[in-house]
């Protein structure tokens, strides 16, 4: 089984696993889904994707992640795993052997970074349904304003549904409601960048060749200073400032872009909220009194 049939043959890939006819090694892929890596005949391999959860594979799931890593790649900046497979229930990219991150890969993946997110986009949201971990996303194409349709699909849903969950309390939903009633006066309006959409550290994966590479998108048209904001979450970024000295450079952000941080990082931490419940409220709380 080669890499040339796989690709003339991809409906046949998951006959193919079921009787075990290709080498299949378990690697991390997450709470979401589970992940292998395949060895093939003529010494290719490819990562591959699978439904996790005991419920039906939302609709459109990985549909939505193969169209997602296309538009992204397309762009030309930071590279991206080529989509070999892209069924209903298994996804199926190029394998990348990682590396370690280094300063000189840091400023590379920076101005590769702006030049993906210089494509942009035809409005904000994107041609097929979004998806931002297991939850939908809103991804109606809209011309925007860009806060406008920030609060309306990036943020009222998350804390709509973490408020329906008991995730957070009345002092978080208030304070998140401060910061959308006041979303015209924070600044920083563009037009609709080429914008990975859950850009957390853990979606950067360092390759062995010294370059960086995107993983895992929620991809749609959106804000710039989405992505590089999630960078910061969660530890950070290896050699952040260095990815951002050279985006910037590369491509000066707005004034006032650093103020905006808690902004952006709000949407992917009530996701978090939303997904993994109260562990994330004082993150919410937090993040939203920075901004009022």
């Amino acid at each position: 089984m080669d890499l040339a049939y796989i690709r003339a043959h991809p409906q046949h890939l998951p006959t193919f696993l079921t009787h075990q006819r290709i080498r299949e090694t378990p690697v991390t892929g997450g709470s979401i889904c589970t992940a292998s890596r395949l060895t093939l005949d003529d010494g290719n391999s490819l990562f591959t994707k699978a439904w996790r959860g005991t419920e039906p594979v939302p609709a459109g799931f990985f549909e939505a992640e193969a169209a997602g890593l296309r538009w992204l790649r397309a762009a030309g900046g930071v590279p991206v795993p080529e989509v070999v497979v892209a069924l209903p229930d298994l996804l199926a990219l190029e394998w990348i052997d990682p590396g370690e991150p280094s300063p000189a890969a840091a400023e590379h993946f920076g101005r590769e970074l702006a030049a993906t997110h210089r494509a942009g986009a035809e409005a904000f949201g994107a041609r097929w349904p979004g998806f931002i971990g297991s939850l939908p996303a809103g991804n109606d194409p809209d011309r925007g304003p860009w806060p406008r349709w920030f609060a309306a699909h990036r943020l009222t849903p998350y804390l709509r549904m973490s408020a329906d969950r008991d995730a957070l309390g009345p002092a978080e939903v208030a304070a998140v409601e401060g910061v959308i009633a006041r979303i015209d006066g924070y600044g920083g309006a563009e037009p609709p960048a080429r914008i990975h959409g859950d850009l957390w550290p853990g979606n950067v994966l360092w390759g062995a060749s010294g370059r960086a590479w995107l993983v895992d998108p929620a991809a749609h048209g959106g804000h710039r200073e989405t992505d590089l904001a999630q960078l910061a979450l969660f530890g950070g970024a290896p050699h952040l400032e260095r990815i951002l000295a050279a985006y910037n450079e590369a491509w000066p952000l707005a004034e006032g872009w650093r103020d905006r941080i808690p902004l952006h990082q709000l949407h992917l931490l009530l996701v978090h909220t939303a997904l993994f419940g109260a562990a994330y409220r004082s993150a919410v709380r937090t993040t939203a009194r920075a901004l009022l």
